[in-house]
């Protein structure tokens, strides 16, 4: 693939792409972990019962599809069946929807390739949204969040090993600061050292050594992080559908703050279930089919609700 240079036009659309625009939280194995996580915490929301064609590896790639691209085209070939692909739409009605689905695939013959793919007339959508849109911009969103985070965490913990920092006048106390810095750092239980190192200067009788007291309990914010990144997963869940509460609340949680949590979380979740309700319903009157989609949490709301009053917050 040829590349040309980037002008301030380019780079400007780049930059602004992040937002603080210094800040670049993509790139790296922390969120690619989050992206894939988040991922696999989305498909559970749903649950679907598919062709028996679909199963195994086929099944997955249908998850893949629907929430990486928002939506699959289903078509009938006479060397596959009944299958479905990932594909682009083409065209509008009267009511601006697209009216046709462009597909190529190297494992299709030319003509199969050329073949023009009508919406509503040789193929339907499963779309999962009502804007055909994707929901990977919720999972990217929190992985950023999550890997930003992350990165916090991992350097409040490896700050918290030290509770002051050191300085040395000489060279040599620095160097003997490091050796025993690193002995402590493995693991030793006991570090020797040699007592000139903190023999007092005989001129100015200063110590050859200083050091700045942290204090770390008073400062220690890992555990808020820790709080944090459960209220972040807490929020991804509620986006997506999966039914939680703010358990890291230290009040008692009454039964309205509950409800308005469950409530919260389905928002969303149920208007894609009545999006692909729809458009499964269709692909099922054209080609027969008993494709059939369910909320896999939908049920758990009044054994949820019973554990709220067992626990007392109700």
């Amino acid at each position: 693939m040829p590349y040309g240079p980037l002008f301030y036009n380019k780079l400007n659309y780049l930059d602004n792409t992040f937002f603080p625009n210094t800040q670049k939280r993509r790139n790296n194995l922390s969120y690619a972990y989050w992206e894939r996580s988040l991922f696999q915490r989305a498909c559970s929301v749903f649950e679907f019962e598919l062709p028996n064609e679909w199963g195994g590896n086929v099944k997955d790639f249908f998850y893949y599809c629907l929430y990486r691209f928002g939506y699959v085209c289903v078509l009938h070939l006479p060397k596959y069946g009944l299958i479905f692909q990932p594909c682009s739409l083409k065209g509008y009605n009267i009511y601006y929807q697209p009216t046709e689905a462009i597909i190529t695939n190297k494992a299709f013959t030319m003509s199969e390739n050329n073949t023009k793919h009508i919406i509503g007339e040789n193929c339907e959508l499963i779309k999962l949204t009502p804007d055909y849109l994707s929901t990977w911009d919720i999972i990217s969103y929190y992985a950023e969040k999550l890997s930003s985070l992350d990165a916090a965490i991992a350097m409040s913990i490896e700050c918290s090993k030290a509770g002051f920092l050191l300085g040395a006048k000489t060279k040599a106390a620095a160097e003997s600061l490091k050796k025993m810095m690193d002995k402590i750092s493995r693991g030793e239980c006991c570090v020797i050292y040699d007592t000139k190192l903190v023999t007092d200067d005989p001129v100015s009788k200063d110590s050859p050594f200083q050091y700045w007291d942290r204090k770390l309990k008073e400062n220690y914010i890992t555990s808020d992080q820790l709080n944090d990144f459960q209220t972040i997963l807490n929020n991804f869940d509620a986006e997506i559908g999966i039914k939680t509460i703010p358990y890291q609340k230290k009040e008692r949680l009454v039964t309205s703050e509950a409800e308005s949590r469950m409530i919260d979380s389905a928002a969303r979740s149920i208007v894609w279930y009545e999006t692909l309700s729809s458009s499964i319903e269709k692909v099922n009157h054209m080609f027969n089919t008993d494709i059939k989609v369910r909320l896999r949490y939908d049920e758990t709301e009044t054994n949820l609700n019973e554990g709220y009053k067992e626990n007392g917050m109700g």
